[in-house]
């Protein structure tokens, strides 16, 4: 949820012509992540938890992508503020979740083998 928050922010400086362009998908593309986890969580069945995990796994990786898109695009500059947020710090909390997501699979996989 921390994500989808610095995403938001961060991709509200993205240029209003971009409103329903990358702004939207990068937006969709970090709400699915806990939506997707949720989802998987809620139907109580460890292969679909584990699948819905890899699409939230997916979708971190399509968040990254825009991110550096993005900045590839000069709309995020690596050493200015974006919004109380520095691109590095957002790259950092991408890897954060990908690490959370990892362990969490890694854990429904031992579980359901016990």
């Amino acid at each position: 949820m921390d994500l989808c928050k610095v995403i938001y922010s961060v991709s509200s400086i993205f240029p209003d012509s971009e409103r329903f362009g990358l702004t939207s998908q990068i937006r969709r593309a970090v709400v699915s992540i806990p939506s997707n986890i949720a989802e998987g969580y809620g139907r109580n069945r460890t292969n679909d938890y584990l699948r819905f995990l890899d699409i939230a796994r997916g979708s971190l990786c399509e968040v990254e992508t825009q991110l550096v898109l993005a900045q590839e695009l000069g709309w995020l500059k690596e050493n200015s503020r974006a919004t109380d947020l520095r691109v590095p710090e957002c790259f950092e909390l991408i890897r954060e979740v990908d690490r959370i997501l990892y362990a969490l699979v890694k854990g429904v996989e031992r579980s359901a083998s016990t």
